[in-house]
C-alpha cells in the first residue's frame, strides 16, 4: 500500500475522489428519500436509482470520446459540470418539482458512467500494474468507508434543513475534487485514432471484453447478480415498513453495509493476492447471497442488520476484483471504451433489475424479492467457478509468486 501512494500523482488522486465520494454519500441516499417524503411512494423512490442508471446504456458512446482525450482536463471539466448538474436541487419544493429530483438522477448517472471511465485511464497512467488492485482498494476501502456516516449525515441535513444544503455540500465537494485533480503533475499521450471508423470505434470494448475467455465468463456470472441485485435499493423502504421504521432510518442501513464494506475493502487486497481476481469474484458472490437469503427469511431487526454488515464486506471483494482484472487485462489505448463496454455490460442488468424491482416491491413481499436475489446470485457464481476452475485453481497455485513480486518489483 506504501508503494501506491509513493506514485507520483496518485496521493493528489485519492484526494480528489474522496472528497467527492463524501460529497456522493452524502446525497445519494437522500435523493430517494427526498421522492419517498414528497411522494410516500416505495416504488417512485425506487425509480430514482434507475434515472441514475440509464446514462450507463449509451456508455460506448462516451468511450469513444474518452480515449481521444486526456484524463486530467476530463475529470476536472467533469467534475465542475457535476457539481452545476445537482445545484438545481435547491429550487425542490413539493411533488410538483419531483422532476427536478429525477433530471438531477440522470445528470449523476452521467457523472458516474464518465467519471470512473477517466479515473481508470488516469490511474493506469499514474500506479504500474503490480499496484493496481492496491490502489483499487484503497479507493474503494475510502468509498465504502464514507457509508459509515455519510448517508446517516445525509439523512440528519435532510430531516433538519430539507435536501438543498446537501446538494450544496455535494456540489461544493465536485469543485473541492476539481482543484486538486487539476494540480497533479503528469504528461499524458493521447493514441491517434480519428482514421478510426465509428462502428468499430464502439464496439472494440464490448468485442475486448467478449474475445478475453476469462473476462467474458466472469462478466456473465457477475451480470447475473446484477440483473437482480438493484431489487434491493427498490425494497429498501419497503422493509422499513415491515420493521416499522420511518424512512431516515435508511440511514442506518446504509451505514452497517458501510461497517462491513470497510472491512471488505481492507482485506480486498489481500484475498485478490492470495486466490486471484477471479476467485475473489466467486467468494464475494458467495458471500452476497447468504445474508441476503438471511434476510429474506428472519423477522429478527437484529439479525437483518448484522447480515447487512456481512454484505457490505463482499460488495469490495466483487468490485475490486473485477475492476483489477479488467484494467490488468486491457491495453491503456482502449482503456476508456473497454470501460464504457463495463459500464453497459454492468448498468444493464441494474437498470433492469431497479426497474422491475420497483414493479415488484407494489405486488410482492420483499421477502420473496430477497430469496429471488439469493438464488440467482449463487447461480453466477456456480457459473463462473464451473467455468473458471482451472484458472481459479492456477492463481492460487501463483499465489507466493505473486506476493514475491509485489514484495519485490524488480524480481523476474
Amino acid at each position: 500500500m506504501k508503494r501506491t501512494f509513493a506514485c507520483p500523482g496518485f496521493p493528489r488522486l485519492y484526494a480528489a475522489l474522496s472528497t467527492s465520494a463524501l460529497g456522493d454519500s452524502i446525497l445519494l441516499l437522500a435523493l430517494s428519500m427526498w421522492v419517498k417524503t414528497i411522494t410516500g411512494s416505495n416504488a417512485q423512490a425506487g425509480l430514482t436509482f434507475l434515472f441514475m442508471m440509464v446514462p450507463s446504456l449509451i456508455a460506448p458512446v462516451f468511450g469513444v470520446w474518452i480515449d481521444r482525450v486526456r484524463r486530467k482536463p476530463l475529470l476536472v471539466w467533469g467534475n465542475v459540470l457535476s457539481a452545476l448538474a445537482v445545484l438545481p436541487l435547491v429550487l425542490v419544493r413539493s411533488e410538483a418539482d419531483l422532476w427536478i429530483v429525477w433530471v438531477v438522477a440522470f445528470l449523476y448517472g452521467v457523472s458516474f458512467t464518465v467519471l470512473p471511465a477517466g479515473v481508470n485511464g488516469l490511474l493506469k497512467e499514474l500506479v504500474p500494474d503490480e499496484a493496481l488492485v492496491d490502489a483499487n482498494a484503497v479507493l474503494q476501502t475510502t468509498k465504502e468507508g464514507f457509508r459509515l456516516f455519510g448517508p446517516l449525515l445525509g439523512a440528519g441535513l435532510f430531516a433538519w434543513t430539507g435536501g438543498w444544503l446537501v446538494a450544496v455540500i455535494d456540489a461544493v465537494s465536485f469543485l473541492i475534487a476539481a482543484v486538486v485533480i487539476a494540480s497533479i503533475r503528469i504528461a499524458e499521450t493521447i493514441p491517434d485514432q480519428q482514421s478510426e471508423r465509428v462502428w468499430p470505434s464502439l464496439t472494440i470494448g464490448v468485442r475486448h471484453l467478449g474475445a478475453d475467455r476469462v473476462l467474458r465468463h466472469t462478466l456473465v456470472g457477475f451480470g447475473l447478480m446484477l440483473l437482480v441485485i438493484g431489487f434491493t435499493e427498490s425494497s429498501i423502504y419497503a422493509i422499513l415498513d415491515a420493521f416499522e421504521r420511518p424512512a431516515t432510518f435508511a440511514g442506518v442501513l446504509v451505514t452497517l453495509q458501510g461497517v462491513g464494506a470497510v472491512i471488505g475493502g481492507l482485506t480486498s487486497n489481500a484475498i485478490v493476492r492470495r486466490i486471484g481476481e477471479v476467485g475473489t469474484t466467486v467468494l464475494g458472490m458467495i458471500l452476497l447471497a447468504l445474508p441476503i437469503g438471511v434476510i429474506a427469511w428472519t423477522s429478527d431487526l437484529t439479525v437483518m442488520l448484522a447480515a447487512l454488515i456481512v454484505i457490505g464486506v463482499s460488495l469490495p471483494w466483487l468490485f475490486v476484483a473485477v475492476m483489477t482484472l479488467v484494467q490488468r487485462r486491457t491495453p491503456q489505448s482502449i482503456m476508456g471504451r473497454v470501460s464504457m463496454a463495463l459500464e453497459v455490460l454492468m448498468g444493464t442488468p441494474q437498470a433492469i433489475s431497479l426497474a422491475v424491482g420497483a414493479l415488484l416491491v407494489a405486488l410482492i413481499s420483499y421477502r420473496a424479492i430477497f430469496l429471488v436475489i439469493a438464488l440467482v446470485t449463487a447461480l453466477g457464481a456456480a457459473y463462473i467457478a464451473g467455468l473458471l476452475r482451472r484458472e481459479i485453481a492456477a492463481d492460487i497455485a501463483d499465489a507466493p509468486a505473486r506476493a514475491q513480486a509485489t514484495a519485490d518489483p524488480s524480481a523476474p
